[in-house]
């Protein structure tokens, strides 16, 4: 088993389920899609990776792991319905696997709050968009190839819109007192993520 395997299943034993069959496998080739760049496998494993570090911490372990698995499960770079398509779906495999309305509810909530369009307070929800939003803390090296990624989901996009509207949505990000909520992330990828940011725009 391997390292995606073994948090497929400990997600569901966390929410003491049974994953509908062949839904690991769906969602695997759905992150696989050709015109995924950067919401790809890679950022799944990299949300996870830093999720397990702060797992700990995490009140709904279960829940959140399962909105990493299918926060970005549906992506479309022309639609704006993503996350609550993507809610959708895993809403739909928790009803399938006999999870309560409390859990499917939750987990919507969580995926939901990956849109990044409002404020939240609910710890839970504060921890999943801090793993969301920690590839603007990466390395440079790392920002640098997340930045490509993006802009190749977006090629059809002409050069100069583009660059507006992205220095836009990066230059929202700075104009926050703190970009990340967690003092865990905020001692961790603050520093490094207005760094970043601040190189491009």
């Amino acid at each position: 088993m391997n390292a995606l395997e073994r948090s497929w299943t400990l997600a569901w034993s966390d929410l003491g389920l049974q994953s509908p069959s062949g839904l690991y496998e769906r969602l695997i080739t759905a992150y696989q899609a050709p015109h995924r760049h950067y919401h790809s496998l890679q950022h799944l494993v990299e949300c996870l990776a830093h999720f397990d570090q702060i797992r700990h911490q995490v009140q709904h372990p279960g829940e959140v792991a399962l909105a990493l698995w299918f926060h970005d499960a549906i992506y479309d770079a022309t639609a704006t319905s993503n996350e609550q398509r993507s809610a959708d779906w895993a809403v739909s495999a928790l009803s399938v696997a006999g999870a309560s309305q409390a859990t499917r509810d939750y987990v919507r909530q969580l995926i939901m709050t990956t849109r990044h369009d409002a404020e939240v307070s609910e710890p839970d929800q504060q921890l999943l968009v801090d793993i969301d939003l920690a590839i603007l803390g990466a390395t440079p090296e790392r920002f640098a190839e997340y930045n490509r990624q993006v802009r190749a989901e977006y090629n059809w996009v002409p050069g100069l819109l583009y660059s507006i509207k992205r220095k836009a949505v990066l230059k929202s990000f700075l104009a926050r007192k703190y970009i990340y909520y967690t003092q865990h992330s905020r001692q961790r990828y603050e520093a490094q993520a207005r760094s970043n940011l601040a190189g491009i725009i």
